[in-house]
């Protein structure tokens, strides 16, 4: 099945970090400015170095492109790229937060 080895695991880390923040940690990390200002910057960050990763004319990372989505922006990157460093990222940051109290 296409998408199930990078593609379900990507979504499935998007969602259960949102519902980790909902239903249990409750940290009001969303709702926060510095949270998506923090979250601008690492995109600024990810674009450039995961797109000269993952460029298709001479990658570094190589991707089965039968377990991905097979969408690719900007710069060739796989979008799983992104919901997997949303989630590491917010992830860190609500428990960050939690345990500030």
């Amino acid at each position: 099945m296409t998408g199930l080895g990078y593609t379900l695991p990507a979504v499935l880390s998007v969602l259960g970090v949102c519902v980790l923040e909902w239903k249990l940690l409750r940290t009001g990390l969303f709702r926060k400015p510095a949270y998506w200002l923090s979250m601008a910057i690492v995109l600024g960050f990810q674009i450039p170095v995961d797109g000269w990763l993952t460029k298709l004319s001479a990658p570094v990372v190589i991707y089965n492109e039968r377990q991905t989505s097979g969408v690719r922006f900007p710069l060739d990157i796989p979008v799983e790229d992104f919901l997997f460093g949303f989630a590491l990222v917010t992830a860190v940051l609500m428990l960050w937060e939690r345990q500030r109290g």
